[in-house]
């Protein structure tokens, strides 16, 4: 609502003002100045807020404007898209100042961002709603006959709340002919009636008189109220009272009890009698003084009547009146002054309160508060402060109002909450506190990468895994919170391009499990590496790595493989024994390798069957099969074994093997030399030729075999692919099968003729001559008879 219309010229001078006040307030910040009548409607127009401050539509809204004001009452309200100031309420001038003129409500404009303050005044103008009133309906006036004309009798007031040129402007009294009436001013500006005779009274003629006495205010209309008037006419009382004193001045504390002695007055009168009993009561007082004292008629004691408060009214003055019985008066005043008592607390008034607050920004305003103690003078200075252990600083904005702020970067990591309170304490005695507690959340920022517990795993799988193996997790976490510690976990590319990675093992993303996605083979890959990455779900999303190891544990799927002798489902080859060979006699050599590792690969060796048992014997770790005790001629002259070969996984598996020996005369059987002798045998074998040779020529039957072997050489180097028979390896088993351990596989050092079965249908049998490696280690003047040593094979058809 807009301000009371002014002349056309203080219109001029008004806005002249105001541009003064707002180039002011851009200069320095000074005070935006507003009146509204009293009574006006809620939601009433008082001001063009953003065009006195000189900001655009909507500019208000933007920087967070607010309207904050005195205490918890709020008269205003800030319209953010016009940027019109309102009423919040109806406002009743009197309620809110009294007798107070003129009436100022003072708030504040308060922008967030950035932070800024204006102060402002409201005046609150006055509005003619009140009527003057009499305290009493019925005045006693009390005049000798004696009395003469000009003499003035002052009458008691009338109140009006209203102030300025709406309260009590002047008095009338109805028509007679004793007395006209005069309207006085009193010290403090207040009009009185005072009736001043014009007529001497006769109390034999008229002994009582009754008047109308007439307030008028100023207002328009204006507004009258009325009071009787009824004068007593009395005999001669020649002395009237009289104070020991025009003045009493005294001093009360605030809060002090109902029924406390203020102060006595005291009058004396000269007549005797009736006419000098005196009697004592308030003249011309306000409603204000009837309310708060009460007065002794006989004795003169002014006593509280409610407890008096100094923040309401600071001091009061009242008129005491002494009336002899002969209607004679005597007045005096009596001005008393309120001692203020800090008996009020200071306030603490919250005006913005950010609760959240980012980490990683100093300087932000948290809240925003004023303060305010209803007190006087040392009572109502007041300090404000907080713990001193915290980041966050006050910061007076304006007078009594605060600003709190973070003095640096807040780490949520550090510490996600803190509780400030805020204190309060006027400088009163004893002094009197108040305090607030707020709880500031501090909101993560995503500055931490995720981390995982281990830069490196290791994980192991036993091949033949079943698909979708669980095979182990990674681990990583994240101080941040929310959205900023949700990790997501993901494979990176492998550094190896002929890895298939994406075909091995997947990663569950939401909680880092791994699993294979097939079936491991040790065989083919014994292990493999890939790096494994966790990524936050944060803005910008920040990520950490890892490497990840995964062995492949072998498992016992493979048995043994006999290499030597073969097995293809043909004719077994027989090996010869001299029947005069010794216990430890050298027979053959059981070859087997494994294709797994480790343990698994571990190969033993038994005797499973035997013609006869316990005529030869297996050693368990390299598979030579040896008499076990010298050979006679009761012993059979053929002979069957069954060897297993069995490896050291769980459970184990085996592989068997069978062998036929044939024990002949005539031969000395060479033992299997040792490694060490591989050399000195290499030079040898042309000797073994010869030895054989010589043999052969003993026995006819030996001789023939050595011209039936010689002729099967003969014909192998012609035509081997027409006859058949027994083929001589070039060179040693491959690398992969060699087992230099000495735990019976291939050992690199041998060769070996393999005996062949030839064409079906034949009945020849073929003496093959073995290629018997001389390994370096023994004597060169050893027995030339174990140097020379031989191993004769037969194949039967």
């Amino acid at each position: 609502m807009m301000e009371t219309p002014l002349p056309k010229a203080p219109q001029k001078r008004q806005v002249t003002a105001i541009i003064i006040l707002l180039l002011l307030w851009e200069a320095g910040g000074a005070t935006i100045k507003y009146s509204v009548l009293e009574e006006r409607d809620s939601g009433s127009f008082v001001a063009d807020l953003a065009k006195d401050l000189g900001l655009g539509i909507g500019e208000l809204a933007s920087r967070g404007a607010r309207i904050l004001s005195k205490g918890n009452k709020q008269h205003l309200r800030l319209e953010q898209k016009s940027g019109s100031l309102l009423l919040k309420e109806k406002l009743d001038r009197e309620e809110l100042c009294g007798d107070t003129d003129p009436c100022i409500l003072h708030f504040q404009v308060l922008l967030k961002n950035p932070v800024q303050f204006i102060q402002g005044e409201l005046q609150l103008l006055d509005v003619n709603d009140h009527a003057p009133k009499f305290l009493e309906n019925e005045i006693l006036l009390k005049i000798p006959e004696s009395s003469h004309p000009g003499t003035a009798f002052p009458l008691k007031i009338a109140e009006d709340l209203d102030v300025g040129s709406n309260t009590v402007q002047n008095y009338t009294i109805s028509t007679n002919s004793h007395f006209h009436l005069f309207t006085r001013n009193h010290s403090d500006g207040r009009k009185y009636p005072e009736l001043v005779l014009d007529k001497a009274l006769d109390r034999e003629d008229q002994p009582e008189l009754r008047l109308t006495l007439t307030a008028r205010d100023g207002g328009s209309p204006p507004r009258t109220g009325t009071s009787q008037v009824l004068i007593l006419v009395l005999d001669i009382n020649d002395n009237a009272p009289e104070f020991a004193q025009p003045l009493y001045e005294v001093q009360v504390s605030e809060n002090s009890p109902i029924g406390s002695l203020v102060i006595t007055v005291s009058a004396r009168d000269l007549d005797a009698g009736t006419h000098g009993e005196l009697s004592y009561s308030f003249f011309q007082s306000s409603n204000q003084v009837v309310q708060a004292f009460e007065i002794n008629t006989v004795t003169g004691e002014i006593r509280l009547r409610k407890m008096l408060d100094f923040e309401e009214i600071q001091s009061y003055r009242m008129e005491i009146e002494a009336s002899d019985g002969g209607g004679l008066t005597g007045k005096c005043t009596v001005a008393i002054e309120v001692m203020d008592v800090n008996d009020n607390a200071p306030e603490l008034t919250m005006s913005l309160l950010i609760s959240d607050v980012p980490e990683n920004t100093p300087d932000t305003v948290v809240a925003i508060f004023g303060i305010s103690d209803a007190d006087s003078g040392d009572n109502g200075k007041m300090m404000c402060s907080i713990q001193a252990d915290l980041p966050f600083l006050l910061k007076l904005t304006v007078e009594n109002f605060y600003t709190l702020v973070t003095e640096g970067a807040l780490d949520r990591e550090s510490r996600a909450e803190y509780n400030i309170t805020i204190t309060v304490t006027d400088m009163g005695t004893p002094r009197l506190k108040t305090q607030h507690n707020i709880t500031v959340l501090v909101s993560d920022v995503n500055d931490n990468a995720p981390a995982f517990t281990q830069t490196s795993y290791t994980l192991w799988v036993r091949e033949n895994n079943s698909p979708a193996l669980h095979i182990g997790s990674v681990s990583a976490t994240d101080t941040d919170a929310g959205a900023n510690a949700q990790l997501t976990y993901s494979l990176l590319p492998p550094q190896d391009p002929h890895l298939p990675l994406a075909s091995l093992v997947s990663i569950n993303a939401d909680n880092g499990h791994l699993f294979a996605l097939r079936s491991l083979d040790y065989e083919a890959l014994q292990a493999f590496e890939f790096g494994v990455g966790a990524t936050d779900r944060g803005s910008p999303a920040l990520s950490s790595q890892a490497r990840v190891r995964v062995l492949v544990l072998d498992a016992n799927d493979n048995s043994p493989f006999v290499l030597y002798p073969l097995q293809n489902g043909s004719a077994p080859c027989t090996e010869l024994v001299p029947r005069a060979a010794e216990a430890g006699y050298l027979v053959t050599k059981v070859v087997a390798v494994d294709g797994d590792s480790g343990q698994n690969a571990w190969l033993s060796y038994q005797l499973l069957k035997a013609t006869e048992p316990g005529l030869f014997g297996v050693w368990p770790h390299n598979g030579e099969v040896r008499t076990a005790r010298l050979l006679s001629e009761r012993d059979a002259p053929k002979h069957r074994l069954l060897v297993q070969v069995r490896d050291n996984g769980e459970p184990p598996r085996s592989a068997s093997v069978t062998l036929h020996v044939l024990l002949v005369d005539g031969f000395s059987q060479p033992y299997l030399p040792l490694p060490e002798a591989a050399a000195e045998q290499a030079r040898a074998d042309p000797l073994t030729v010869y030895l054989v040779v010589a043999l052969a020529s003993v026995s006819s039957l030996f001789l023939l075999s050595v011209l039936l072997f010689v002729a099967v050489r003969l014909c192998r180097r012609s035509r081997a692919t027409s006859l058949g028979g027994c083929s001589v390896p070039e060179g040693p088993f491959p690398g992969h099968l060699v087992d230099v351990s000495g735990t019976g596989t291939l050992s690199q050092s041998y060769q070996y003729e393999v005996c062949l079965r030839g064409g079906s249908g034949t009945r020849e049998f073929k003496f093959l001559k073995p290629i018997v490696p001389i390994f370096a280690g023994e004597g060169a003047d050893g027995d030339t008879e174990e140097n020379s040593n031989f191993r004769n094979h037969f194949e039967f058809n």
